[in-house]
């Protein structure tokens, strides 16, 4: 006979039936609350956390806006000076190479001047022929005015020692010219710096044959480079001489250079109806090289505002957006853009963004609204975000 569970057991049974039943929930929940630690559920569906280094992201900041008319050209040296050959010869020397400094009258290179030094010998001794000669018929013409002054001569004596006085003076100056001639064109076969800078080329060396025309050496002089750009002629009446001038150079990345407007040409192209204006650019340490392209704007008024790279801002919609990082989400949020600076590359947020805000920029901008990210570098990190 089978004995049978009696009252006082089937309590006792039901109580640890759901004393394991509730443990089991809490383990479900501790379990449960360490994977949502790991992965946090966000808008939208995803659950992972996405990484943004410092450059992926931006911080809005108040800048100083400068408006005016854009400009861009080619840098050169503001002094500059290419020494060609006014003689044919062969080069017997060269005493510099591209890149050396050089003083005022430093000589740069040499032509063979045998030949020229023979016909400066000839010229020296022909207006010391004529010296001579000059000082005898002066002489001659003297005693012969002495002589007809006491009768002891003719008139006609006396016109000849003029006649003659005067033919020796016209050959002591033809001498002369001959001999300044002579000396001049050996002056011409060595070349010297005509100020103080620096060699930016010199295309002949020693036993090339020149012609006259042929460059010999150019000499710049780095310490102050200009630009020359043109404005629209209708902002002609926002600029003057002196106006300050922010530009960028190519090969210089984001650095930023300052000039002024040292002249405004007063007539405008006929054809695109532009001004050329030039600007001085200082630079003492030589920092700029010349040749290289520049791309700036003529600040004619300034003011404050929000300045961003404009690879922070989304321009292929309708409106612009910006994507803005709030409580370590990212948010689309439309903006009102102003000035595009296209010196720096930077473009002017009228609305939609304030000072201190985190934006997404660069390949950052490729996360979806909704995304939540953590910024990897804590001592990068901006202000304002957790």
């Amino acid at each position: 006979m089978t004995p049978t569970l009696g009252n006082d057991q089937q309590p006792h049974s039901r109580w640890r039936w759901w004393l394991a039943a509730i443990v089991l929930v809490i383990i479900a929940v501790v379990a449960y609350q360490q994977y949502r630690k790991k992965h946090p559920k966000v808008p939208g569906g995803t659950s992972e956390v996405v990484s943004v280094g410092p450059e992926g992201i931006i911080v809005a900041k108040s800048s100083e806006i400068r408006i005016g008319p854009s400009i861009s050209g080619t840098l050169t040296p503001q002094e500059a000076a290419t020494l060609r050959s006014e003689i044919s010869g062969p080069v017997v020397q060269t005493y510099v190479e591209q890149g050396q400094p050089v003083k005022r009258g430093q000589a740069l290179a040499r032509i063979d001047d045998t030949s020229i030094r023979e016909a400066l010998l000839s010229a020296q001794s022909a207006a010391r022929s004529a010296k001579l000669a000059l000082d005898n018929a002066t002489r001659d013409a003297e005693r012969q005015q002495r002589l007809e002054a006491a009768g002891a001569v003719a008139p006609r004596d006396v016109e000849a020692a003029q006649r003659a006085l005067a033919a020796a003076q016209a050959a002591m100056a033809d001498a002369q010219s001959r001999l300044t001639a002579a000396q001049q064109q050996l002056g011409k076969t060595t070349f010297r710096a005509p100020f103080n800078g620096i060699v930016s080329d010199r295309p002949v060396s020693a036993g090339d044959v020149v012609q006259p025309g042929a460059a010999i050496a150019t000499v710049v002089n780095p310490a102050s480079m200009r630009l020359e750009g043109s404005v629209p002629a209708e902002q002609l009446s926002s600029l003057k001489i002196g106006t300050p001038v922010i530009f960028t150079v190519n090969g210089y990345g984001t650095q930023t250079f300052t000039g002024r407007i040292d002249r405004i040409n007063p007539t405008a192209d006929p054809a695109t109806r532009q001004v050329r204006v030039y600007v001085t650019i200082p630079n003492e340490k030589s920092t700029l090289v010349g040749g290289l392209f520049a791309d700036g704007r003529v600040a004619t008024e300034s003011r404050q505002g929000i300045l961003v790279p404009t690879t922070a801002v989304d321009e292929r919609g309708i409106a612009p957006v910006v994507l803005r990082i709030r409580s370590d989400t990212v948010q689309s949020v439309p903006v009102q853009l102003g000035v595009h600076d296209n010196a720096s590359d930077r473009v002017e947020i009228r609305s939609g963004v304030s000072v201190g805000d985190t934006l997404l920029a660069n390949a950052a901008q490729g996360l979806a609204p909704g995304t939540r990210v953590r910024i990897t570098a804590a001592g990068d990190r901006p202000a304002g975000t957790r």
